[in-house]
Parts: C-alpha cells; structure tokens; sequence
C-alpha cells in the first residue's frame, strides 16, 4: 500500500495541531546518543538492507577536494541501480510520493527518477550535536505555537511530537553561522526558453552563532541582503530581509531598494502567499527554502515515516562545469543531472485553517531523517487537486561541513511550467565563512550599499 507508515506515531498525538509542549525527559534525550543519531533519526539501516546505517555522514571532505573550491562529487564511480519511469512506475509506487508519481505521469518519457545507493551522508559539527541535545531537554512550542523558547542555533524538536515540532525543526536547522554566494533563478517557458536573473546573497544566522542566546538575538533567526546583478533592467536591487522567530508577535521585517526610484521602501507584504519576486507567479513566498515563515496558517499534523525515493547528493547538478543550458529543459530540469536515493523521510502534512486565504488549501511536506531539510513537496488547491510539485536537491557542503540544498523547483502541474532557483554553476563556491557583522544588515547600511 502505497501510503503505508512505517514509523507510527501515536494517535492522540497524530491529532495534534496546537501546541504540545514537549521537551523530553533526560532518559529518552540519551536516546540521541543511542539508537537515534545526534539529530533524532533512527541509526539502524532498514531490514531489507536498501538503506544502510548512519555512521556519521560525510563529515570529512574527500581527499582531492580544496578548501575554496566547488564541492566535488565523492561518489564518482557511483551508477544508477535502476531508473523509474512512466512505464514502469507502479512496481515502485509504495516509495514513491504522490508529487513524483504525478510527475512521471504527466511528463513521461522525458521526466524519470534515475535512483542511486543511499548514502546518509548528512553531517554537521559537532557543536551542533551538542546543541540538539541540549534542546531535546529544554526547547518548547510558545502557546500558539508560532515561535519556541529555551532552544538555540539548530532545530529545537529532535524527537518531535507533532507536526508543529517537525516544521519548526526544518526552519531552525542549522545553516552555518554566516555565508555568501552568488546564483540564478529562472521561470522557462514551455519551449525551454529562459532569462536567468542572478543574485548575490548574505546571510547572517543569528540564531547560530556559537555562544549566542535566545534572549540576546532580538527574536530574529537570520538576516538576508540578496543584491540583483543581472539582467541590466533588474540590475542593482536590493532586499533585507530580517527573519523573525515569532512571525506573528514580531513579522517579518523587509526593505526592498529599486534602482529605478532610488528609494529603500518597506515590503510589509513580503510573506505567505504573496508570489516570490521573479517567479512569474510560479511561486509564494513561504515556499522559499521549501518552507518558510510563521506556521500559523496552517494546521499540522505528524503522520509518522514512510521509506520514500527523494532527490539526494546532488553533486552532479552543483558541478563546476554545468551551465544553466545544461540543467533547464521544458517542462522539467534534465534528469540526467539528477541522483534519487530511497530515505526515511518524516512525512507532514499542513491543511489550511477555517477563514484563512492562501492559494494553498492542502500542503504536503516529506522531511529527511538525517538533516530536518525539506526534500519534496506537494501543494494542492482548493478543489483538492495536486497543483504543485517542489523537490529540494542537496549536498553536504564540505567546509562547515552542513547539509543543504544546491539547487529547488517547483513544477506547476497545471501551468506546465516551472521555477527553478540555485543556479550556482559557474560561479565561485559558498563562503561559509564571510567575516560579516550584524549591523551590516540594517536599513541604513542597505541603503548606504544602494548608493555606492
């Protein structure tokens, strides 16, 4: 049965959508130094042997790679096991997600699932380690669930309780402490045709920074400035944004600088459903990141595991040597450039709340085990049908080391048409570690930078 659970999950808990608070005892946090790895995934491999124990990632880089270099692939010998296709789709279909199976449907014979040996290679320091601990002892939902308390620099709910628990810990995940980088993004039309327009953005993780604490960070998570570069008509915009914990008590501040005015303005509306900037329409803004933002729209629900076939090490996509003409083609990117492993993946879903507007009425989220980063999505309208499909390829970036996504899209079933964002190739590896201050992110010292 395509939808079977393989990890049950309490009823009574199942039901949650409020909040529970729920830091765990000190017994069942030993867990975590047990049969549960540092983040709360089971440690064990499956029984049928296709997905292998953890044994803590790729936390060591591969020998021929250079610090300041792109990442390189680690598995060059790697080949496919199999591939999925249109044709042979059901004898896989209790692994695969309904987005995927929609996927296979609709754009058959172009559009398959080449799936490779799984490799959990999900790593992070071990500071962070430490620090999912420490939360697992201390960190609770506030009462309308909207933000935590007690919990600092990664996800607050390593064995989470709810669906709640499990969205706040893909939101809080660990990123680094600081990074810059330079990508595109892109809407191709039906015909494959495509403008990329290409950003420079600056993070800067508050919630992450070592030694940093929840009373001290001024309820913000991060601080983002990303600049346009290209193309000359976008050229020299700015937007700040400052991610707040509380979205609802504190929203999320944003400025937004047009060349064209030559004015620093506020974006009040910069949140939820409104379309992301440059995305044709293609994509709202809390899909950025795969999900982002406050959570209060939705009701959520924990429905437990399922051994599912998700995008994974996409080091083939994130190659030097790849151009964005050889990743864009119509209607999808080219699955050749993409790797498929079969994981355990938390499976959420989130059903818009009664008097609530959002283009989204029902959202489904798949969650990796191993990292708490958001591998593939669902969004359906308002009739219940599937509108949207989004997938989040990753790799572990090997300087810090943290895993995260190199490239996402999100496929608009209905429109035949897609958005495609982290177009990196070409450009110089992520610096992880900038020397950036927080001042460097206000209203003024963006408004200075726009003038230069």
């Amino acid at each position: 049965m395509r939808n079977r659970i393989i990890a049950a999950i309490a009823a009574a808990v199942l039901g949650c959508s409020g909040p529970v608070l729920a830091k765990v005892s000190p017994a069942e946090a030993e867990r975590l130094k047990n049969d549960l790895t540092p983040v709360g995934a089971e440690r064990a491999g499956n029984e049928s042997g296709t997905i292998p124990a953890w044994t803590g990632g790729l936390a060591s880089p591969p020998a021929n790679w250079r610090e300041g270099t792109v990442e390189i692939n680690p598995f060059p010998e790697d080949e496919a096991l199999y591939v999925i296709t249109r044709d042979n789709l059901d004898q896989y279909r209790d692994i695969l997600s309904d987005g995927h199976i929609q996927m296979l449907e609709q754009y058959g014979p172009e559009f398959f699932m080449p799936v490779y040996q799984t490799r959990r290679t999900a790593a992070f320091p071990e500071h962070v380690y430490e620090k999912f601990y420490q939360n697992a002892l201390t960190a609770e939902l506030l009462d309308n669930g909207n933000g935590v308390r007690d919990t600092i620099m990664t996800s607050p709910f390593p064995i989470p309780q709810n669906g709640l628990e499990a969205i706040w810990n893909h939101i809080l995940r660990y990123r680094g402490e600081e990074l810059s980088f330079r990508s595109a993004s892109a809407t191709p039309q039906r015909d494959g045709s495509f403008n990329p327009v290409v950003n420079q953005y600056d993070y800067f993780f508050a919630y992450s920074r070592p030694g940093a604490e929840l009373e001290d960070i001024d309820n913000k998570i991060f601080y983002l400035k990303t600049e346009t570069v290209a193309p000359s008509s976008l050229a020299g915009t700015i937007t700040l944004v400052h991610e707040t914990l509380d979205q609802v008590r504190s929203p999320r501040l944003a400025w937004r600088y047009d060349s064209g005015s030559r004015r620093l303005r506020r974006s009040p509306n910069l949140a939820y459903e409104t379309d992301l900037p440059n995305s044709s329409s293609l994509r709202s803004v809390d899909q950025k990141d795969m999900y982002n933002g406050a959570p209060n729209q939705y009701d959520w629900e924990l429905k437990g595991k399922r051994e599912l076939i998700v995008p994974y090490n996409a080091y083939k996509l994130h190659d030097e040597t790849v151009r964005p003409n050889d990743v864009i083609r119509p209607n999808h990117i080219n699955q050749d450039l993409t790797r498929y492993e079969l994981h355990r993946v938390w499976v959420v879903e989130a059903k818009r709340r009664t008097g609530i507007s959002h283009i989204y009425d029902r959202r489904v989220y798949y969650i990796d085990e191993d990292s708490w980063q958001i591998l593939a999505t669902e969004e359906y309208n308002e009739a219940g049908e599937l509108w949207r499909v989004s997938e989040a390829h990753n790799i572990v970036y090997y300087s810090v080391p943290v895993f995260w996504t190199t490239m996402e899209m999100t496929y608009d079933l209905k429109a035949q048409r897609y958005y495609i964002d982290g177009l990196d190739n070409g450009y110089p590896a992520y610096n992880f570690e900038p020397g950036y201050r927080g001042n460097e992110f206000t209203a003024a010292a963006a408004r200075r930078a726009a003038r230069r």
